[in-house]
């Protein structure tokens, strides 16, 4: 699993990074919303999910259109 990677396919595997992390995002934002009230502990842990995924959204962006986005928030 060392082959030589091109440049292609590495700007494709970023892309599917991406889609996968924003996917995880929604679902943890959601999650948060539905234990907003039935769970505030569990809501914490929720948004903590959220915010690390937001966190590589932001990274990948930046990777994959630089100067676009203000990555240090």
């Amino acid at each position: 699993m060392t082959g030589v990677v091109d440049s292609d396919e590495l700007v494709r595997r970023i892309q599917r990074a991406r889609a996968r992390a924003a996917h995880e995002e929604r679902l943890w934002r959601t999650r948060s919303a539905e234990l907003e009230r039935a769970d505030p502990a569990e809501k914490g842990v929720a948004d903590m999910h959220r915010l690390a995924y937001e966190a590589v959204l932001r990274v990948l962006d930046e990777i994959l259109t630089p100067g676009k986005s203000d990555v240090r928030g």
